[in-house]
C-alpha cells in the first residue's frame, strides 16, 4: 500500500505538481503586486480627496477605507481564479452560507451600519475632542467598524462604532468656546468678600481668558472647613487645559499673597 501511495504521489508530482507550483508562485506574485497596487491607488485617492477641499477628512478616510475593502475582495477573487475556483461558484457558496455569516458577523455588521450613520449625522469629525464610548480624547479616524481616539495620555483607543452610536457622545469641540470651572475653598474666619474681589481682579489677566462672557467668582456652597468658591473663566476650546491650570495657579498665588490660612476640618469634641 505504501509503495502504491508513493507511486501515486510521484505520478501526481510529475503530472500536476509543476502546474500547481506555478499557480502558487503566480498567486504569491499576484498578492504582492496586487497589495502594492491597492496601496498606490488608495494613496492617490486620499491625496485627490484631500486636494479637492470639498470633502471633510473624516468622510475622505471613510471612503478610502471602503475602497480598500472592495479592492482587497477583488484581489482575493482574482487569486482564487488562478487556482481555478470559479468566482460564480464562490459567490453561490457565500450566498448559501449567508445566514451563518450574518449570525457570526452580526456584531461586525452593526458596527459598519453605525459607522454609516455617524458619517451622515456627523456628531464629530477628525480632530474633535470628544467623550464617546467611555473614552475621552481627540478623534484621529472614523473607520468602517471603529473610531480611533487618542486620549490625553497618548494612548490610542479603537472603539466600536456601534458602542459609540448607542451611547452618549460629548463633543467638546463643537462650539468655539468652553467654560472652565475651578474651585477654591476659603478657610473659616477669612473675609470671603475679600477673596472674591481678589480672584475677580486676577481672572481677566490670565492668558486666553475671554472678556465676554465675563469671568465669574461666586460662593457655590458652605462646608465645615469654610465657604467653597466657584471660579469660572471662558476660553477658546483649544486653550481649555492651559486656562484650567493657570486659574488654579492664580488661586494658589492670590490666597498665598493674602496670607489666607489653609482650610482645616474642625475637630469634633467627643462627649465623655
Amino acid at each position: 500500500m505504501n509503495v502504491l501511495n508513493t507511486e501515486q504521489i510521484m505520478t501526481w508530482l510529475a503530472t500536476k505538481g509543476a502546474d500547481f507550483g506555478l499557480k502558487v508562485l503566480a498567486a504569491i506574485a499576484a498578492w504582492i503586486i496586487g497589495r502594492w497596487i491597492i496601496g498606490f491607488v488608495l494613496r492617490l485617492v486620499e491625496k485627490a480627496l484631500g486636494k479637492s477641499g470639498k470633502i471633510e477628512p473624516t468622510l475622505a478616510r471613510y471612503m478610502v477605507s471602503i475602497i480598500g475593502v472592495v479592492l482587497n475582495i477583488v484581489l482575493v477573487l482574482a487569486i482564487l481564479d488562478i487556482f481555478g475556483v470559479q468566482t460564480t461558484s464562490f459567490a453561490a457558496l457565500l450566498a448559501g452560507a449567508g445566514l451563518a455569516i450574518g449570525t457570526a458577523w452580526g456584531g461586525l455588521l452593526s458596527h459598519f451600519a453605525a459607522g454609516a450613520f455617524l458619517q451622515v449625522l456627523r456628531p464629530y469629525k477628525v480632530g474633535d475632542y470628544v467623550s464617546a464610548g467611555g473614552v475621552e480624547g481627540t478623534v484621529k479616524e472614523l473607520g468602517l467598524f471603529g473610531t480611533t481616539i487618542v486620549s490625553g495620555d497618548s494612548v490610542t483607543h479603537i472603539v466600536g462604532n456601534n458602542k459609540i452610536f448607542s451611547d452618549t457622545i460629548k463633543n467638546f469641540s463643537a462650539l468655539p468656546q468652553r467654560r472652565v470651572d475651578c474651585e477654591a475653598k476659603v478657610a473659616n474666619g477669612v473675609d470671603v468678600n475679600d477673596a472674591v474681589t481678589r480672584l475677580k481682579a486676577a481672572l481677566p489677566a490670565i492668558k486666553n481668558v475671554l472678556k465676554e462672557p465675563a469671568p465669574e467668582v461666586e460662593i457655590s456652597k458652605f462646608t465645615a472647613e469654610g465657604p467653597l468658591l466657584t471660579v469660572r473663566g471662558y476660553c477658546h476650546t483649544d486653550n481649555y487645559w492651559q486656562v484650567y491650570f493657570d486659574i488654579n495657579k492664580m488661586i494658589a498665588y492670590e490666597f498665598g499673597k493674602a496670607g489666607y490660612p489653609v482650610p482645616e476640618t474642625p475637630q469634633v469634641q467627643r462627649q465623655v
